[in-house]
């Protein structure tokens, strides 16, 4: 209850409960003990003020959608304007380093957010890589191969380059890869001698920007994205992005 409200991890609240600082009903709290929307609850006896029941709360009023602008500052730019209802305490679910940008995923739910930090490991993640000049066959041969400095193959399920996006000295890659992180990608890139100026997540497993989200921009989940993320194991693959 305490990581659906957004008030700490799941694993934050119970350290919080084996310490003693968590009261139910004036009792101390015990890990695994139920609670409901008629129960008082104390954190540092201060009490836990719920405008409904967390666990009536979903995945469309606790998980949003979001643009991230390069270099834009997820906890000082883009929580503080996600709505306060939805809860206090915002996570990232594989976040993007704040050099790049593009879609991130941001829930007010710690035990979803522990969820899919996990799934996403499985499902496949959308990029467009903006690098100097033009990566030629073996350059691309190898970035198909997966291959990272740990010793890692990364599973790349494609590689092309992006028309739309072409520029005079700049060129712009789509590349698709199952459980890839943004320092990942850039890493493979790098690793081919490629000058990367900027790396964009355009979609991650069922979810995928649109034209519409400008970059500083965010949105609730639709119920048909909440189904999703509160039901699979393992998801679709969200439909091809429009070039950006």
């Amino acid at each position: 209850m305490l990581a659906q409200a957004g008030l700490a991890s799941r694993r934050e609240a119970e350290v919080w409960i084996t310490r003693g600082r968590v009261t139910v009903n004036g009792s101390p709290a015990v890990l695994g003990q139920r609670v409901s929307g008629r129960d008082e609850i104390r954190v540092d006896g201060r009490v836990v003020r719920r405008s409904r029941d967390a666990s009536k709360l979903g995945a469309e009023d606790t998980v949003f959608l979001c643009h991230r602008s390069t270099g834009q500052s997820l906890a000082e730019e883009l929580v503080p304007r996600l709505p306060r209802r939805a809860g206090k305490r915002f996570l990232a679910v594989s976040p993007m380093p704040r050099i790049d940008g593009g879609l991130e995923l941001m829930t007010s739910d710690g035990a979803l957010a522990a969820r899919l930090q996990r799934l996403v490991r499985e499902w496949p993640v959308e990029f467009l890589v903006r690098i100097r000049g033009e990566l030629d066959e073996p350059h691309q041969a190898a970035i198909l191969r997966g291959e990272l400095d740990d010793g890692r193959a990364l599973a790349v399920e494609s590689l092309e380059g992006s028309e739309e996006e072409a520029e005079i000295s700049n060129r712009w890659y789509r590349v698709r890869i199952t459980g890839a992180s943004g320092k990942d990608v850039r890493q493979l890139f790098e690793r081919q001698g490629a000058l990367v100026s900027r790396v964009q997540r355009t979609a991650l497993g069922p979810l995928a920007l649109t034209r519409d989200l400008n970059r500083g921009q965010f949105r609730a989940l639709t119920s048909e994205e909440a189904a999703l993320l509160r039901s699979s194991k393992r998801v679709a693959t969200a439909p091809k992005t429009p070039d950006r």
